[in-house]
């Protein structure tokens, strides 16, 4: 063998360098999930007997509270007498005037409106409804242990003991389906052939 053969297992390739471990690729930052334009609110329409239509929350409104028709206050074990003086005159044709829960109430408040009320201070209130009513009414979250009057000027509602605490009253009742709402009229039934004589 001469000198410049070199044995077979003496032949070894250089080593190579281990692969860099592979990195995954960066994770890209996800998008803010973008919330979709709030829908305008429809503007309350007066229909001219004394009422008010929300067609946004589809409830009716009485147009005076009870402030501006008796020209008194109520405490809570008494709300019921205005509600029932209301129903038994069918006020403009319904007899299902009710006191609004504190989310029905709510969406009396609007802070783009203005109204003035019995005390001559502004309140957001669409001045749709009857000028000289009073900012607060009663809600029907009230019990007989805890009454939580609703405040119109801020839009909250607050517990009180059941004590000598006084408050307007606001009705409401529901108005029925909106337009949209309602069920598409039903397909003509295909017609009925006579039979024929055979």
């Amino acid at each position: 063998m001469s000198d410049q053969e070199i044995p077979s297992e003496d032949k070894k390739e250089p080593a190579k360098p281990d692969p860099a471990p592979a990195t995954a690729p960066a994770a890209k930052p996800k998008a803010a999930a973008k919330k979709p334009a709030a829908k305008p609110k429809e503007p309350f329409i007066d229909n001219g007997d004394g009422t008010v239509t929300d067609p946004n929350s589809n409830l009716m409104w009485k147009q005076n509270d009870a402030w501006l028709d008796k020209k008194r206050f109520f405490l809570w074990k008494d709300h019921k007498e205005y509600i029932d003086e209301v129903n038994a005159a069918k006020f403009a044709g319904h007899d299902d005037w009710r006191l609004p829960d504190s989310k029905e109430a709510g969406t009396l408040v609007d802070k783009t409106k203005s109204l003035i009320d019995k005390n001559g201070t502004i309140i957001p209130i669409d001045p749709i409804f009857s000028q000289g009513c009073f900012a607060s009414t009663w809600t029907s979250d009230c019990s007989d242990d805890v009454i939580k009057r609703f405040d119109l000027k801020n839009g909250v509602d607050t517990a009180y003991p059941p004590t000598d605490v006084w408050s307007s009253i606001w009705l409401c009742r529901n108005a029925g389906k909106t337009e949209s709402a309602k069920e598409p009229a039903a397909e003509p039934a295909e017609p009925v052939k006579a039979a024929t004589p055979e």
